[in-house]
């Protein structure tokens, strides 16, 4: 079995004395991992951190088998180590794709969004707000995304307030009714009413995070949260000068 493609290092480990198990995220196959022999060189280390971008050819003698591969480097994204909120960010982003993708499923959409996320920091640019995106893409491809163009009691598609931890779902102002106390506010930043805190990032990821522990990770991967996350969260909210959650 053989197969060539372009993927981005998400997860490394060592193996044996002298190779590693990288993770990558590629277009075709989705998460894949495989050896790396040689992968622990002073030449390679650099060239197998997370977010680097590399050119595969992964072989194995049967599909099933882990393989290994040889790599070329394409992109080593160095700028992303070189700052401490870029690198909470990708450390998030990496964890997050190993803790909620299954191995050899290809997801195209999420990989397009992870690389244009992963070049908006490497760039310096204002990216948080695309990092939530990019989490209510991966809850999406996961089957666990959040319905917000219409209330879920009304049916409206204006004044949406609110959304329900039951169902994802979004809620006007009248559809919540007593129930208010009881939702999350749905921010401005998630297409929420103008009323709402200015821009929301804070309150967003606070919602994303909530389903991400409880409905992807209690209902399909069966483990908390990883701990980049949160230091991600905490990191961002000391940034802008808001509580942590």
């Amino acid at each position: 079995m053989e197969w060539q493609a372009e993927g981005t290092v998400i997860a490394r480990r060592t193996h044996g004395e002298t190779s590693v198990i990288i993770d990558v995220l590629t277009l075709e196959h989705g998460r894949h991992s495989g050896i790396v022999p040689g992968g622990t060189s002073r030449m390679r280390v650099a060239m197998l951190q997370p977010g680097a971008r590399l050119s595969l050819r992964w072989r194995a003698r049967q599909a099933e088998q882990l393989g290994t591969f040889t790599i070329e480097p394409l992109r080593l994204r160095p700028n992303l180590m070189g700052d401490a909120l870029a690198l909470a960010g990708l450390n998030a982003i990496c964890a997050l794709l190993v803790f909620g993708l299954p191995e050899r499923d290809p997801h195209p959409r999420l990989v397009e969004q992870t690389e244009a996320l992963l070049d908006l920091i490497e760039a310096g640019g204002d990216w948080p707000a695309l990092y939530l995106a990019w989490e209510m893409r991966l809850l999406d491809e996961m089957g666990f995304g959040l319905d917000l163009t219409s209330c879920a009691v009304t049916g409206a598609q204006d004044g949406l307030a609110y959304v329900s931890p039951r169902s994802g779902r979004a809620v006007s102002r009248e559809g919540a009714g007593e129930w208010a106390d009881r939702l999350f506010p749905l921010p401005a930043i998630m297409g929420g009413v103008d009323t709402n805190r200015a821009h929301g990032l804070h309150e967003g990821l606070a919602i994303t995070g909530y389903f991400l522990e409880n409905r992807l990770g209690a209902e399909l991967v069966g483990r908390h949260l990883p701990a980049a996350r949160d230091r991600l969260i905490k990191r961002l909210a000391r940034d802008r000068g808001q509580p942590s959650q």
